[in-house]
């Protein structure tokens, strides 16, 4: 079974989601949407009370939902629970909030999107285009990230042909790669500027990003001239990969004098650019 994760935004607010190729579903994070339905500071204890209620009441919809591994506030992958759109839909039922009616109109709207952007793959750049947008990145910013999702996907495709497995090995490749250009660890780089559940390239200025890309693609065509056999192999090459954007980095901070790893985010960028708050990145408490 495949499956691809994303985050999902609702109000600004993220919900945690991987999409499953074979059943052509998404499954969406259970506490992520509690927390979103209810404002809840505990949304797992509210959860867990939820679970025992519909128990007690003989339902079986708790029963029948499962568990997947997704991205958690430290990045490690951790078992969550889930429940796909039509299990939702009746959770929902269950949950009183003055945003149920609309987050049912974008759930249903988001499992209608997947579907359409099988058929029609441009439709992906298309939303997420849209989606930065929205939040108030300039397009420069965005042509910049767009370009990194592709250099990402094709570094990960690299490594799946090698053999490497999605998870811990390709968290553990991605640390050793941003540690060989920024000096830093991918939870010491979200330390810095102040990041939990957010996204860490959404986060990066652009010249953190093109650096952060030229990282990747480098990683990528030394796999592919060096043919690594197995994952200690891939280790080294991603360090070498990540010392190629380390020299770019330290010759550019020699001639302006300037860091290029800062503790700016995306708040404080698009606090420059006068975005209004409320469409500024949310953190997650």
């Amino acid at each position: 079974m495949t499956k691809q994760d994303a985050i999902k935004i609702f109000q600004d607010k993220k919900v945690r989601t991987l999409w499953d190729d074979e059943k052509e579903k998404w499954y969406f994070s259970i506490i992520d949407v509690i927390e979103i339905l209810t404002n809840s500071p505990r949304p797992r204890k509210y959860w867990h009370a939820l679970k025992t209620k519909l128990a007690t009441e003989g339902s079986e919809l708790s029963q029948n939902m499962g568990q997947l591994k997704m991205a958690a506030e430290d990045g490690k992958m951790r078992m969550t629970d889930v429940a796909d759109t039509e299990q939702l839909f009746r959770l929902i039922q269950s949950i009183p909030s003055p945003k149920a009616e609309p987050f049912k109109l974008w759930l249903a709207k988001t499992a209608c999107e997947r579907l359409d952007e099988m058929q029609d793959p441009e439709l992906t750049i298309d939303r997420a285009l849209e989606q930065y947008l929205h939040i108030g990145y300039s397009e420069n910013w965005i042509n910049q990230r767009l370009k990194s999702i592709e250099i990402r996907k094709e570094l990960t495709d690299e490594w799946k042909k090698r053999g490497l497995k999605e998870g811990q090995q390709f968290a553990t490749l991605t640390d050793i790669i941003t540690n060989a250009w920024a000096g830093k660890t991918t939870k010491e780089y979200k330390i810095l500027k102040g990041l939990k559940k957010e996204n860490l390239r959404d986060n990066m200025t652009n010249t953190e990003l093109i650096l952060n890309m030229l990282a990747e693609a480098s990683t990528k065509d030394i796999s592919q001239a060096v043919n690594p056999k197995d994952f200690e192999q891939s280790k080294k090459v991603a360090r070498q990969g990540g010392n190629v954007a380390n020299v770019a980095r330290k010759e550019l901070e020699a001639k302006t004098g300037k860091k290029v790893v800062t503790a700016l985010n995306a708040k404080e960028l698009l606090k420059v650019k006068g975005v209004p708050e409320k469409l500024k990145p949310k953190n997650k408490s």
